[in-house]
């Protein structure tokens, strides 16, 4: 399906962006304007969109940025939702009071008033909303109800003129989140080979049978890639040391690039910037590398010049 007719946009290159360097993380210190725009001006030099996560103080500098600096730069924008259901199946935790449970369902809804006062507020750089990401895959710590998602769908799209969607696994949507398929206006799947413990040379192929499955069980809708990369570095933690590397990375980002470009797939590679706040104290954890560019901005092997025809 033309994701250029149903999100009303031209063809581009997508990437996930968060700014958080050393010292920085969400909810303490945020990056600067300054900062910001540093980053901007690296990114707009490759891709034409870019994905926040949040409604917070991050996004909102990013918005200001593009704007200020006349940036050519379009936004998928996207609230965070915090766990309304305690998930057992999460292996890093996923348990909590009912006290925290119940402030967490009253803060998701207010989140989504921020997203709808954003989307208003810069309906010509925000091109797509999101109502949350990874809250409904087996795995989470922050558990949402499919029917709590699609309450939040139905509220945000009777509040605004952007498309809507839901960030997710692949996996779920080939069931749970069967239902919520009719309420979004396009699908948005993430898919990860590297941490399913494909080796590079299974990994293209992986992410295509990903895609494909959500795509052909639903051909009437739209299914965009709202995250896909490969990781830099592992303490072994998840992705075995041997899969990972900055060569492995270029091949994955270059191979991905040349599909979707060739399948007019908008596809948004994970991740612009290293983030050294995610995951544990290991500097060599894997959740703090998936950059296309170190946290000092500088590039890795990925970023070599590629040329498109």
């Amino acid at each position: 399906m033309d994701y250029t007719k149903a999100l009303g946009i031209p063809k581009g290159l997508a990437i996930c962006y968060s700014g958080y360097r050393e010292g920085q993380r969400p909810g303490h210190v945020y990056p600067t304007y300054n900062e910001v725009k540093e980053d901007l001006l690296i990114i707009e030099k490759q891709w034409q969109y870019i994905r926040l996560y949040s409604c917070d103080k991050h996004s909102k500098t990013v918005l200001e940025v593009i704007k200020n600096e006349n940036l050519p730069l379009k936004v998928m924008l996207g609230a965070y939702i915090e766990a309304e259901k305690d998930n057992p199946n999460c292996p890093w935790g996923g348990t909590y009071s009912q006290n925290q449970l119940s402030k967490n369902k009253k803060s998701n809804f207010k989140k989504m008033d921020v997203l709808i006062g954003l989307a208003n507020q810069y309906p010509e750089i925000i091109f797509s909303l999101s109502v949350g990401n990874e809250a409904c895959v087996d795995w989470t710590d922050h558990l949402v109800a499919v029917d709590a998602v699609i309450s939040y769908v139905k509220h945000v799209k009777a509040n605004t003129k952007q498309p809507v969607t839901f960030c997710e696994n692949y996996v779920p949507w080939l069931d749970k989140l069967a239902p919520l398929v009719e309420e979004v206006d396009f699908i948005s799947i993430h898919t990860y080979p590297v941490w399913e413990y494909k080796s590079i040379h299974e990994g293209m192929d992986f992410t295509k049978q990903n895609y494909d499955a959500v795509a052909k069980k639903y051909p009437h809708k739209l299914v965009v890639i709202t995250e896909a990369g490969w990781a830099t570095t592992s303490n072994g933690y998840g992705i075995p040391v041997e899969n990972v590397n900055a060569e492995v990375q270029k091949i994955y980002y270059k191979a991905l690039s040349d599909w979707s470009i060739s399948e007019s797939i908008l596809t948004f590679v994970f991740e612009a910037f290293d983030e050294p706040w995610k995951g544990s104290d290991d500097p060599n954890e894997p959740e703090k590398h998936w950059g296309l560019y170190t946290v000092d901005r500088q590039p890795k092997l990925a970023m070599q010049p590629i040329s498109y025809k």
